[in-house]
Formats: structure tokens, C-alpha cells, sequence
């Protein structure tokens, strides 16, 4: 009656192994570090990088615990371990020395960091100890806003170029004139007729907008409602890679950049503590400048060459040395947008489109230079990078390709550039935080006393008040406790103050669910039941009670994790796995225990549940 299948013992030896496996590293504390990443756009940090430390260290005789090489998605960085901060200290000094040759244009930026000390065992299964959050290691928090009418308007405004070059290149097509009023560009012509010709040629080559005819032979043009939509994400999006790769130079370890609602941004950095220069690096500009080559200079010789009058020298890692003149054709602010794609030739190449000003900028300077050279300079902190020299093979207007990339990876690598110089769209800080550290190994003292004395003033109530099924009913808690580390930690969630919260309240849950049980045998056994049929009764009448609350208490938790946001999600995803966590304890592990410890005995007479009281008889 009472006896578990050994599968089912094999199921909670499984999930019991699971849980100390990867509850583990959370045990291990951090070694000091230093995390090598990109201070420039530009600059790539890849497996060569990685050479490069290594052999700086070994050249000033500094050994690491270990350095690799890691990828978040958005850029590389190089992490390199130390046994102690005096080495830490003494590796930081070397590696600014070593990898940025000129202080004021550094390369790489070499930041502090602490990194986990779980053994490579661990890192093999991949079990590694939860992030924590801004609340208990303590750093800064940004809400920032995106000005979602400048995004707009910006894409309108390359619209409207873009009409006014297609509609020049239409012989046949005489416009009376272009205007915008608001987001809606009204064209007017001198007739009907040439307003429907006018009306085919635009929808055949611009799928993103919606005509409509309007008075006085006008044909207005808006954006599609798709295609507004898409153009706020993609700005959200644009300024979310290239706050990442920003971010990236402040060397912080799990920096969080993510999109809360439609137009906000949040920031969250970890064991920061300069909220001045987190501001400076956030807030940081890059300018791009479209400029023509000095062809009076011959190529191949421009470093030994006289740079003219009205001309400067750049030295790029991708062209070489060229010479530039110091008068730009047009400059990032004119640039609309930027994608990968392929010429006529299907090889990579990246297409740009320039608002109305750009358009016309552009026209006037390559008109008459046809077969000479320009290139497109990328500034940051006052000092210029040539990305790539094109040759002009035609007249250039506001939609334009920059072909001879190479390959798929360098045009998107330059259409990433020529977005992400500045930032897509304005933003504004609504809402900044800033937690110390001090704070924060506070709060984690806090939390964690909190959920230990907790834990114990359960299992003190639990043995006294049901004895021997008390003591079965704290393991199971010990277990449920277990599993939600572990499956927590195995999804690299980070842990915050509301996530503690949750923990805590998931083990008032959980002992709910067995007092449930304990009093049902209880009630099985005034009944008159055996032991052995009390138990199984209890444990199945329980069932339905402990599923109900539960499911409802779900449904509370889902709700909270789809329509909350920051620390409500937080406590809505720890809350929702605490209830799958309880059920299996509570009821599968607690009965697997019972029925080891009971479910073999035949005479059992009595059970080791504390006092059962019988209802007076009449």
C-alpha cells in the first residue's frame, strides 16, 4: 500500500544530486580579476587579444590563476584571475602600460572585477553561482527614455529625401513641391494625372509608406503603421547596442541593458560606484564624417608625403595612411539609417540612407569627381579612425551602397558603426539609483539570516508538533530549498532583495502543504484507520487541497511576471518556480520518505505524528 516503485526513488536521487551540484558554486566566493575590453569602437577584442595578455603577464613576470577568453553576445572581453589584489594591482598597472601604447588614444580599457571561484568541475556541467543584483552587491540603476518623436522624425525626414530623389530621377514626374507638416509629407503637383503617375512610381519603390490623395492635386505621404512600430524598435534596439558596447569600457562583469515597456531603457551596473563616469561613458558621442581624399598626394606615400594646405594625415588599421581633406562632405547627423547588404554583384556591401540636407550635400560633391575617392572617418574622443575609402562611381544622392567590404561580417561590422557612432535616438535619465556596497553585503546578510532563522523556527515548530513526521516534513523543506537554489543558479538568474523575499516566502508555502498532509493522517487516524491506510488516505485527500491553493497562487504569480516589471518580475519568476519546487517536495519527496521509513512495516500499530486527539464520545 505504502511503497514506492524504485524509479520513483531514482527521480528524487536525481533531483537531490541535481540540487547540491549546482547549489555548490554559490559556496565558493570570488577571486580578484581583470577584465581587458574595448575602449574604442573600433577596436575588436578576439582570441589575439587574449595573446596579448598572456604575454604581457609573462613579460613582467606576473602569473594569473587563469585568463580566457569570453563573449556576451556584443563584444568580447579578455578576464584574466589573480590569487591575490596585490597581484591584481600590480597586473592592472602592467596591462595599461602594455596594451595602450598612447595614453591618450588607449585601445584597451583594463578594469577590476571579481570572478567566481567555482572548480573546473563544476564549469564543466556548466553550474555556476547566481548574479547578484544591484541591491545586494550594491552599484548603479538608470531608467532612461527614449525620444521616440525624434526617432520618428528622423525616419520621416529620410522620407521625404527619399521622395524628392525618386521623384528627380522621374523625367516625366514634375512635382510643384515638397513640404512636411508634422509626420505626413504632402507633394503637389499641377495635375491629376501626373499625381497618379506620381502615385505608382513612389509605392513601387517605397514599401514602407501609405499614399493618399489630398486637395489641390497634393499627394500625401505617411508611414505605415508597421513601419512606425518598427522604427521606434529599431531605434530602442540601436541605442541598446550601442549603450552595450559602451558599457562594455566600464568593465562591469553582468551588466543588465534591457527594454522595460515601449520607449525605456534599463541600465543596471553592478559594483559601480562612479556614477560620474558611468553618466560620461553612457552619455559618450562618436561623430561620423563622410570626407574626400587629397588627390594630390600620390597613394603609398602619404606618410612621408608634405600633407597640404586644408589636409590632414590619418592612419587607419583597416586602409593605411591617407590624407583627408580637413572640410567633411557630410557628417552622421545626416544619416538616417544603415544596413548590411549586397551589391549587383551579390557581394557584401552597405547601403546608407541620408536625410533631405545629406542628399543634397552629397549630390553637390561628388557630381564633378566622379572616379576620385572619399572615405568615411569615425571620431571618438577627438581623435579620428578612417573605417573605409570608396571610389565614386557615379553621382551620389540620398540613398547610396559602399561596396569592396569583403565580407558579409566587415558590412555589418561598418553598418553597426556608422548606426551606433551616436546614439539613434536622444535619451533621457527619468529615474537613477545608487546602492554602496556596504549596502549591499548588508542586505545579503539580511536576506540570508532572514531565511535561515526562518528555516529553523519551521523546523523547531514542525519536530516538536509532529515529531518523527515533523522531522520528515524539514527535509523535504531542506529539499524544496534545495532544487530552487539550484535550478535559480543553473539559469544564471540574478538574485535580488525581492528574489530573497520570494525564497522565503516559498518556504512558508511548502510547509503549508505538509501541515496539510500531517493533519489529514491525523484525521485518518481518529477515524479509526491503520497507520498504513492513514498515510494513504492523508497523503491523497491532501493532494487536492495542496493543488488547488497552489494553482491559484500560480495564477497570481504568472500574472505578476506578464504585466510586472524590475523587481515585481524578479519576485514573480523566484515565486512561480518556488510553488513547482513545493509541490514536488511536499507531496512526491515527503511521501518517498514516509513510505521508506513506514511502508515495509507490517504490524505498524502507531505512528510518530504527536498527539491525536479523538473527539469526545456522547
Amino acid at each position: 500500500m505504502n511503497r514506492y516503485p524504485i524509479w520513483k526513488y531514482i527521480i528524487i536521487a536525481v533531483a537531490l544530486v541535481f540540487g547540491v551540484l549546482y547549489t555548490l558554486p554559490n559556496f565558493f566566493g570570488e577571486s580578484p580579476a581583470l577584465q581587458i575590453s574595448s575602449a574604442k569602437i573600433t577596436q575588436k577584442i578576439t582570441t589575439d587579444t587574449l595573446s596579448l595578455v598572456e604575454n604581457a603577464l609573462k613579460k613582467g613576470d606576473i602569473k594569473a590563476d587563469n585568463v580566457a577568453f569570453e563573449t556576451n553576445g556584443v563584444q568580447g572581453t579578455v578576464r584574466a584571475r589573480f590569487l591575490d589584489t596585490d597581484t591584481q594591482f600590480k597586473a592592472k598597472a602592467l596591462l595599461d602600460k602594455e596594451l595602450n601604447t598612447d595614453p591618450s588614444d588607449p585601445a584597451y580599457s583594463v578594469s577590476f572585477n571579481l570572478l567566481p571561484n567555482t572548480p573546473s568541475w563544476l564549469q564543466f556541467i556548466h553550474a555556476a553561482p547566481m548574479y547578484l543584483g544591484l541591491d545586494l552587491r550594491g552599484g548603479v540603476h538608470f531608467l532612461m527614455q527614449v525620444d521616440a518623436k525624434a526617432v520618428l522624425s528622423k525616419r520621416v525626414q529620410g522620407i521625404q529625401s527619399s521622395v524628392r530623389s525618386i521623384l528627380r530621377d522621374e523625367k516625366d514626374v514634375r512635382h510643384a513641391g515638397i513640404s512636411r507638416n508634422g509626420d505626413t509629407i504632402e507633394v503637389k503637383f499641377y495635375d491629376a494625372a501626373t499625381r497618379a503617375k506620381a502615385r505608382a512610381v513612389l509605392q513601387s519603390k517605397l514599401n514602407e509608406i501609405a499614399l493618399a490623395d489630398g486637395d489641390d492635386n497634393k499627394l500625401l505621404v505617411t508611414l505605415r503603421p508597421e513601419t512606425l512600430k518598427s522604427t521606434l524598435d529599431e531605434g530602442v534596439q540601436q541605442n541598446i547596442k550601442t549603450l552595450s558596447n559602451r558599457v562594455n569600457e566600464l568593465g562591469v562583469a553582468e551588466p543588465v541593458i534591457q527594454r522595460q515597456g515601449a520607449d525605456r531603457i534599463v541600465v543596471e551596473l553592478p559594483g559601480v560606484q562612479d556614477v560620474d563616469r558611468a553618466k560620461k561613458i553612457i552619455g559618450r558621442t562618436a561623430t561620423l564624417e563622410v570626407r574626400l581624399v587629397d588627390e594630390s598626394v600620390t597613394r603609398g606615400t602619404e606618410e612621408n608625403a608634405a600633407v597640404p594646405f586644408g589636409s590632414e594625415l590619418f592612419k587607419g588599421n583597416r586602409t593605411g595612411a591617407v590624407i583627408l581633406y580637413k572640410e567633411p562632405i557630410i557628417t552622421g547627423d545626416y544619416i538616417s539609417s544603415a544596413s548590411a547588404s549586397f551589391d549587383q554583384n551579390q557581394q557584401p556591401s552597405v547601403s546608407i540612407d541620408l536625410n533631405g540636407d545629406g542628399g543634397r550635400k552629397m549630390r553637390e560633391a561628388t557630381r564633378d569627381r566622379i572616379g576620385k575617392s572619399m572615405a568615411i572617418v569615425l571620431f571618438e574622443r577627438n581623435k579620428g579612425e578612417v573605417l573605409t575609402v570608396a571610389t565614386i562611381r557615379d553621382e551620389l544622392g540620398s540613398r547610396f551602397q559602399i561596396t569592396g567590404m569583403g565580407s558579409a561580417e566587415n558590412a555589418n561590422d561598418l553598418a553597426l558603426l556608422l548606426r551606433a557612432g551616436s546614439l539613434a535616438a536622444p535619451m533621457e535619465i527619468i529615474e537613477e539609483r545608487t546602492i554602496g556596497p556596504q549596502l549591499g553585503a548588508d542586505n545579503i546578510k539580511k536576506g540570508f539570516d532572514s531565511t535561515l532563522y526562518g528555516f529553523a523556527a519551521i523546523a523547531v515548530f514542525m519536530v516538536i508538533y509532529y515529531m518523527l513526521f515533523g522531522f520528515f516534513s524539514v527535509f523535504s523543506l531542506a529539499i524544496n530549498l534545495l532544487l530552487l537554489v539550484a535550478i535559480l543558479s543553473r539559469m544564471q538568474a540574478t538574485l535580488t532583495l525581492p528574489g530573497m523575499a520570494a525564497i522565503a516566502f516559498t518556504l512558508g508555502m511548502a510547509i503549508d502543504a505538509n501541515v496539510l498532509i500531517n493533519e489529514r493522517i491525523r484525521e485518518e487516524l481518529r477515524k479509526g484507520n491503520t497507520p498504513q491506510k492513514a498515510i494513504a488516505d492523508g497523503f491523497d485527500h491532501a493532494w487536492a487541497t495542496i493543488l488547488d491553493s497552489n494553482v491559484t497562487t500560480l495564477i497570481a504569480g504568472l500574472a505578476l511576471l506578464a504585466f510586472g516589471s524590475g523587481a515585481i518580475r524578479g519576485f514573480a519568476v523566484v515565486h512561480c518556480l518556488g510553488i513547482a519546487t513545493s509541490i514536488f517536495s511536499s507531496v512526491f519527496v515527503s511521501r518517498g520518505i514516509v513510505n521508506l521509513w513506514y511502508g515495509r512495516r507490517k504490524k505498524l500499530t502507531t505512528l510518530a505524528i504527536g498527539q491525536v486527539w479523538k473527539p469526545a464520545e456522547n
